[in-house]
């Protein structure tokens, strides 16, 4: 493993210019770091079972990409005095929305959607995306909406226009994406760079309206 590293990194150091330099290293750590994480924090959990060391073991699957095992240890944490914890039940809602299991998503959002950190946040759009698959329109609406927020949350403000748009309301979809594009006139350089393919597609899906 550590030939193959050191050759990796002659390659980035002495072969690529700077761009690419650091596209192949983040593309090296994506790779390393999280299953060290989760080899360390697998460590520190045997070492002493604690709601903290477990909670971080779980972090650790959900950054892997696997949303099985986070999702079981997330549920191991939720015990005790820890039972209604906010943060774990977020992070779990989010592992069930990458496993497609939208019935537990509600469950669990349905728990906490009464918390004023609920409001506005990821989780009560996952939830209204969850409640969208599951055919419940209206409340899906109420949640979804709540993610339209002036010069942020561009991709998800993108998936509520087509949620407008697949539910016969053109015109709130129109609405929304002429308010992405004229935002993104105002920029700054790096927003446009890491916006860039978000705009894009909202450019696209808005020549689509028009057809």
């Amino acid at each position: 493993m550590l030939p193959l590293i050191g050759a990796i990194l002659y390659i980035v150091t002495q072969v690529l210019n700077k761009a690419d330099i650091e596209k192949v290293t983040e593309e090296i750590a994506t790779v390393i770091i999280p299953s060290r994480k989760v080899k360390e924090a697998e460590k520190r959990l045997a070492f002493s079972d604690t709601f903290q060391n477990r909670v971080a073991l779980a972090d650790a699957h959900f950054e892997n990409g696997d949303y099985e095992n986070a999702s079981l240890h997330y549920e191991a944490a939720l015990k005790g005095n820890f039972k209604k914890d906010f943060y774990v039940i977020t992070q779990l809602i989010s592992a069930m929305s990458q496993s497609q299991n939208y019935e537990e998503v509600i469950r669990l959002a349905d728990q906490i959607k009464d918390n004023h950190e609920f409001k506005n946040s990821k989780s009560q759009y996952i939830y209204g995306l969850a409640l969208d698959k599951l055919g419940r329109i209206e409340e899906a609406e109420q949640n979804l909406k709540a993610i339209d927020q002036r010069y942020s949350n561009y991709a998800e403000r993108l998936v509520l226009a087509e949620f407008y748009a697949k539910h016969d309301k053109k015109g709130k979809a129109i609405e929304i994406l002429d308010e992405i594009i004229s935002e993104s006139q105002h920029m700054t350089p790096q927003n446009r760079r890491t916006y860039r393919q978000v705009v894009a597609n909202v450019r696209k899906f808005r020549e689509e309206l028009n057809g």
